[in-house]
C-alpha cells in the first residue's frame, strides 16, 4: 500500500493544514500517512483565538521510525511538509527525507515553506524561515512558496511578472526541480496569480478574485496539495498545475456562494476530481 506522507499542522475544527491536505488527497485516490506538527481547535484568525500546542520534534522522528519498522517508508510515494511549529521541526523533517528517500530514492519532496504572515495571524517560530531557505528549499523536489517566500528564497524583492520569472530561476538553481508560486500579488489586481516553473519554462495561471468578508485560511495548504496529488497521478507538470489552479477555484467558489470562510472542501468534493471550470494556462 502506498501513500504519502503529510507533515503539517492540523485543526480539530476547519480546514487548515492536513486538515485541509488529508482528504483532497484521499479524494484523488491515495493514501495519506498524516504527522501533525501542531493541532490546534482551530485556524488562528479567530477573534476568540484558539487552544492546543506545538509537538515535539521527536514526536516526528519517532513516527518516522515507528514507519521504517514496519517496512514502509519504502512505499512512501511523496513527502509533502507545511507549517512548522518549532526549528527543531525543520530539522526533524530533514531527517525524515532522508530517510525516506534511503528507502524509496524515487519519493518526492514537496515543501510548502509556511514562514509566517503576522497581517494575517500566522506567526512562525525563531529559527524556522533560516532553516527553510539554507536547508528544506534546497533539498525539495518541488516547492511551494508564495510570493513572499519565493523573495526569501531568491533573496531578491518581487514587483512584477519579469521579477517573479528571474526569482523561479533562481529557485530552480538553488535544487528544486519545479517552483510552484501558490500567490503572486504583484503580477495582477484583478486576478488571481499562480506560477510553475520548471528547467523547461514557465507558466502563469489566473483565475478570477472571489469577495470574501473574511478571507480563507488553508488556501495554500490545498494547492500543495492538489498539486502533489495531481502530479503523481499525471506524470506531467503542466496538466497537474492547471487541474490544481482549475479545482482550487471550484472550491473557493463554494465557499464563496455559501458565505463561509472555512474551505467547503467537502461539500465541492467532486470539483477535485472533475473541477467544472477551467482556465487556460499562459506560457511565459
Amino acid at each position: 500500500m502506498k501513500g504519502i506522507l503529510s507533515i503539517q499542522s492540523h485543526v480539530v475544527y476547519g480546514h487548515a493544514g492536513n486538515s485541509s491536505a488529508v482528504f483532497p488527497l484521499q479524494r484523488m485516490g491515495f493514501e495519506v500517512w498524516p504527522i501533525h506538527t501542531v493541532q490546534f481547535s482551530n485556524h488562528t484568525q479567530y477573534k476568540e483565538g484558539w487552544t492546543g500546542r506545538a509537538f515535539q520534534a521527536t514526536d516526528i522522528t519517532d513516527l518516522i521510525s515507528g514507519m521504517a519498522a514496519i517496512g514502509q517508508l519504502e512505499n512512501c510515494e511523496a513527502i509533502l511538509s507545511g507549517y512548522q511549529g518549532s526549528a527543531e521541526q525543520c530539522l526533524a523533517i530533514q531527517d525524515s527525507v532522508i530517510q525516506v528517500k534511503a528507502a524509496n530514492p524515487n519519493a518526492l519532496y514537496v515543501c510548502d515553506p509556511v514562514m509566517g504572515a503576522p497581517d494575517k495571524g500566522c506567526i512562525v517560530a525563531p529559527g524556522i524561515a533560516e532553516h527553510l531557505i539554507n536547508t528544506l528549499m534546497p533539498m525539495a523536489d518541488i516547492i511551494v512558496p508564495n510570493q513572499f517566500e519565493l523573495s526569501q528564497f531568491a533573496g531578491m524583492e518581487i514587483h512584477s511578472l519579469e521579477d517573479a520569472v528571474k526569482a523561479c530561476q533562481i529557485a530552480l538553481d538553488k535544487g528544486p526541480q519545479m517552483v510552484l508560486v501558490k500567490h503572486l500579488h504583484s503580477v495582477s489586481d484583478e486576478m488571481f496569480s499562480m506560477m510553475l516553473a520548471t528547467k523547461e519554462g514557465c507558466w502563469l495561471a489566473q483565475r478570477p478574485h472571489l469577495a470574501f468578508d473574511k478571507q480563507p485560511v488553508g488556501v495554500g495548504d490545498l494547492i500543495s496539495a492538489l498539486f502533489t496529488g495531481q502530479f503523481l497521478a499525471r506524470g506531467n507538470a503542466m496538466d497537474a498545475f492547471a487541474h490544481c489552479n482549475d479545482a482550487c477555484y471550484a472550491i473557493l467558489k463554494a465557499t464563496s456562494d455559501r458565505g463561509e470562510w472555512e474551505l467547503q472542501t467537502i461539500a465541492a468534493q467532486q470539483e477535485i476530481v472533475e473541477p467544472t471550470e477551467k482556465f487556460t494556462l499562459q506560457a511565459l
